[in-house]
Parts: C-alpha cells; sequence; structure tokens
C-alpha cells in the first residue's frame, strides 16, 4: 500500500472499504480526512479495529484515535481521504471501551461469519429450572 492519500470520491466504495479493511488485518494506522457532524474537515490517524454495517445499512469504522486516545466510530462515508501507514498499532482498548466486537479477536472466517450472525440475530439465552 502507498503512502499518497486517497481519494474517495475518486474510487468506488467497495476498493476504500477493501484498503480499510486491510489496513485493520494488517494492524496499521491509517490516516483519515473526516467530515464530522458539524460539517468541519478534521484530519485524524486511527487504529481501526472493526468495521460494521448499522440497522439503517450504513457502513462505519469502529477505532481508537490517537489523537484522542480512545475509541470513536466513523462513519465511511463521511471519509473524503485516507492514506494507511507502515506503522503498526500502538494504542491499547480500553476493556471498558469495546463496546462491539473487535473483528480482530475472530481467527478464523467461520469465527468472524458466528460473531456477526450473533450480533444481528442475538439467540435467547436459555435457563433450564428444576
Amino acid at each position: 500500500m502507498s503512502n499518497s492519500m486517497k481519494i474517495t470520491a475518486g474510487q468506488t466504495s467497495t476498493r476504500t472499504l477493501a484498503d480499510l479493511i486491510r489496513a485493520m488485518d494488517g494492524r496499521r494506522a491509517a490516516t483519515i480526512t473526516y467530515v464530522d457532524g458539524k460539517g468541519e474537515e478534521t484530519v485524524r490517524t486511527i487504529e481501526i479495529h472493526n468495521v460494521i454495517t448499522t440497522s439503517k445499512g450504513g457502513i462505519v469504522v469502529r477505532a481508537m484515535c490517537r489523537a484522542r486516545g480512545e475509541m470513536r466510530t466513523f462513519s465511511v462515508e463521511q471519509i473524503k481521504a485516507y492514506t494507511v501507514h507502515r506503522i503498526r498499532f500502538t494504542l491499547a482498548v480500553p476493556a471498558e471501551k469495546a463496546e462491539f466486537p473487535l473483528a480482530h479477536l475472530a481467527r478464523t472466517a467461520q469465527e468472524l461469519v458466528d460473531m456477526e450472525l450473533e450480533r444481528d440475530y442475538p439467540q435467547p439465552k436459555w435457563v433450564l429450572v428444576a
């Protein structure tokens, strides 16, 4: 992966997602240009831990933000440019901030599919009482 900024408007969303997922899988930091909720552009270096689809069909990135030192959520639609770095993750994820399952905890593709199905279609917990 090159270290030049990639403008998301100049490529498909599939390409953007593939690059961000590769960064997550390789545990490599990414710098993004992001439009926040106030419409202001901000540049952040993040460590991506999960890519999630929302109940409304949006796609969000859950990542540790190096500027804030905490877990943040970024809508993929609002990422205007990005670059993936060679540098590895440096931030630890605080246990209380890991409210979404972290994708890198799945060791196999089947475990990842099982995690996604459990999240989207939770099974009732049955307790047998004698």
